[in-house]
């Protein structure tokens, strides 16, 4: 089912952090976009409780460029309460800011390939969701993966995809065949190493990181290990606790969309 459900997306952008997680304070990315990343471009453009975004790989369609800036930062975590940034210490000096440095990517642009992924139990849901709402019947993945396809044409999204952090907005278009042969043109070869693949939640929502071991980009791509994409599905990330809250929130939003 998934494999008949591949949908694809160009994205670009000036700049681009996709932070290492042992080198967090003064930021450094990895090379190339993460597969988490992707799939928080996938879910700017269509999220749904019901699925999941599988990303299959990520191509690279320019050469590797990386920059090197400072940027002022908090120095303090975020809490419930707003940091007052204006605030200073005895010295006069802030007491909430610092300035890090960052060295990111420079000129990105990618291809990433993805699949919806649905439980059975989540499309017989949403069928009998439609029944009750008197809709014609289809094939719920087929439903949501058009509909993401109608609003990658159109240019709609829930927000605005960025990569890695929200400073670095994205451009999205529809993949076409010049891209792909910009990737096979580029041919670019490029070991990593250790990767971050994405966060997996335990049914207590606890987080625990999955990384992806001598990871080389080849042929300019990425490839997502289908293990660990299988290990992703059953992660309780943003599931059961908002699940029906949820729905509602998105069928109304839906239906005055429609």
């Amino acid at each position: 089912m998934i494999d008949n459900n591949i949908v694809k997306i160009r994205v670009k952008g000036d700049y681009a952090c996709f932070t290492q997680p042992a080198l967090k304070v003064e930021r450094m990315t990895y090379p190339c976009m993460t597969p988490s990343a992707a799939r928080g471009v996938l879910e700017c453009i269509l999220w749904k409780p019901e699925f999941q975004w599988v990303v299959r790989s990520i191509r690279i369609l320019r050469p590797i460029t990386f920059s090197s800036f400072k940027r002022n930062e908090l120095s303090s975590i975020q809490g419930t309460v707003p940091i007052d940034i204006t605030a200073t210490d005895s010295n006069g000096s802030p007491k909430n800011r610092a300035q890090r440095n960052s060295v990111v990517l420079r000129d990105v642009e990618y291809i990433i390939e993805a699949a919806i992924y649905m439980s059975e139990k989540n499309i017989q849901k949403v069928k009998n969701r439609d029944k009750k709402e008197g809709r014609k019947p289809c094939e719920p993945i087929v439903k949501y993966r058009d509909m993401f396809l109608r609003r990658l044409h159109k240019g709609q999204c829930w927000h605005q995809p960025y990569l890695g952090t929200r400073e670095f907005s994205c451009d999205f278009f529809p993949v076409t065949q010049e891209d792909e042969d910009r990737a096979n043109e580029l041919n670019l070869t490029y070991p990593i190493g250790s990767m971050l693949f994405d966060i997996w939640y335990d049914r207590d929502y606890n987080a625990n990181p999955i990384y992806m071991y001598d990871t080389v980009i080849r042929n300019s791509t990425l490839i997502c290990p289908d293990e660990l994409n299988e290990k992703m599905l059953s992660t309780s990330h943003l599931r059961a606790k908002v699940e029906e809250f949820t729905n509602s929130i998105l069928f109304d939003f839906n239906k005055e969309e429609k």
